[in-house]
């Protein structure tokens, strides 16, 4: 089966890493740690890591028989909106990275579909996929700014913790409202 094209690596890219100084011995190990700026569309609609700003990432990538493990935890900060009340949502974050990245030619990479194991190219691997599944499978699809976040008035818009315990709008059944429109006009 022929192989896919793929995309020629920079290794001057904040995101690939180069495994030259790490031996093609399973075991032996070297530790990744940079600070990165995140790439664009890292989140999800209501929660993101803004493009640009510092993604620290420690890793450590290990040799195995079939290719690197990459394994270690990547920090950032979010922003958004809640889910609930579009309150702004500024917080941390800290996700775990674990993925396997196949050598060019070994049989993971000839045994697996494409979409299964990351792939080698050469001695550089491209940690931004690894990195987004990460991030964006961690992150909540309805976010809030507090877990008791009590949202918005549906029929003012008014945020909840802004108006009067008793709150409440008269509800009017809609075939009585003819008659309401009566009374209205006789005063």
């Amino acid at each position: 089966m022929p192989k896919s094209p793929q995309s020629h690596l920079d290794p001057r890219q904040p995101l690939v890493a180069d495994t030259t100084k790490l031996p093609r011995q399973p075991g032996a190990t070297r530790a990744l740690k940079r600070v990165i700026p995140a790439p664009a569309d890292l989140g999800l609609e209501l929660l993101s890591v803004p493009e640009g700003s510092d993604v620290e990432l420690d890793l450590v990538l290990t040799s195995v028989s079939e290719g690197v493990y990459v394994s270690g935890n990547a920090r950032g900060s979010l922003v958004g909106e809640c889910g609930r009340c579009l309150n702004e949502i500024n917080e941390s974050f800290e996700v775990k990275i674990a993925e396997l990245f196949a050598y060019e030619d070994s049989t993971t990479e000839e045994t697996t579909d494409e979409d299964e194991v990351g792939r080698m190219q050469g001695d550089l691997i491209d940690l931004e996929p690894a990195l987004r599944d990460a991030v964006v499978l961690t992150l909540p699809t309805n976010p809030l700014c507090r877990q008791d976040c009590p949202g918005l008035c549906p029929d003012c818009g008014v945020h909840f913790d802004d108006l009067p315990a008793g709150h409440s709008h008269e509800e009017v059944d809609p075939r009585w409202a003819a008659l309401r429109n009566l009374t209205n006009t006789e005063e």
